[in-house]
């Protein structure tokens, strides 16, 4: 049988109870159709899980268990793309155990958000990457900065490594991560590549400069494959 999975924010969760907001109680007892007693994994998007019951109002909680964290604490700066793509691209870095995502507005990005449509978008990903931890088994959800600039995605806390994919220059990826980094970001461009002031802005910044190798990659395709291979040296993904 399916585990069954709900996002309870901390706010919500008081001892050993959990009150889902009113469309989480829709979901279980109007869309699942669960009964009272039937059992539910409880998530708070912190780091926590709880096995629990769904009494019809509320979650009784079982005894609290912290769920592994992904390998890398991995930030991942991608630049804004049009369509769907920024969907896919914090549905699927979640899935691989991102951290933060960060979306900027590139000098060749086709998208151009002023910033109430910027928060709007922000708030939608937000979503999308809770319903992306619901599904994938995560017990933290990442957060999702409001779409900016270069230089505010490249705002990391101290001692973090940074690395620029740039596209036929840099050096191999594994070369780039330093063991004893206490998080890494990844600057990821949109399709056409970083510019030469761009990547400038990364280098003085303090960024490394890695390549994918040798295949044109598309900038949604890049960013999870960087983001993936990350996690895989951190021994995250086997």
């Amino acid at each position: 049988m399916t585990r069954r999975r709900l996002h309870v924010p901390p706010d919500r969760i008081e001892g050993a109870v959990a009150r889902p907001d009113a469309a989480s109680l829709h979901y279980l007892a109007d869309v699942l159709r669960l009964p009272s007693g039937s059992p539910v994994e409880v998530f708070d998007g912190a780091g926590s899980a709880w096995d629990a019951t769904f009494t019809g109002s509320e979650l009784r909680l079982g005894e609290r268990r912290p769920a592994p964290r992904p390998g890398a604490t991995v930030w991942l700066a991608f630049a804004m793309a049009r369509g769907e793509k920024g969907d896919w691209i914090v549905q699927k870095g979640t899935e691989v155990g991102v951290s933060r995502l960060v979306p900027w507005q590139a000098e060749r990005s086709v998208v151009r958000l002023e910033p109430d449509r910027a928060v709007e978008r922000a708030r939608r990903w937000r979503r999308i990457a809770e319903e992306a931890a619901r599904q994938c088994g995560r017990a933290d959800v990442p957060e999702v900065a409001v779409p900016g600039t270069l230089a505010a995605a490249l705002e990391t806390p101290g001692g973090f490594a940074r690395i620029a994919f740039h596209a036929g220059a840099g050096a191999p990826l594994a070369s780039q991560v330093r063991p004893d980094a206490p998080g890494i970001l990844a600057v990821v461009g949109p399709e056409g590549g970083l510019t030469e002031r761009e990547v400038e802005a990364c280098v003085a910044a303090g960024c490394g400069l890695a390549t994918l190798g040798p295949r044109v990659l598309r900038a949604e395709t890049a960013a999870i494959v960087a983001a993936a291979l990350l996690q895989h040296l951190a021994g995250d993904l086997g």
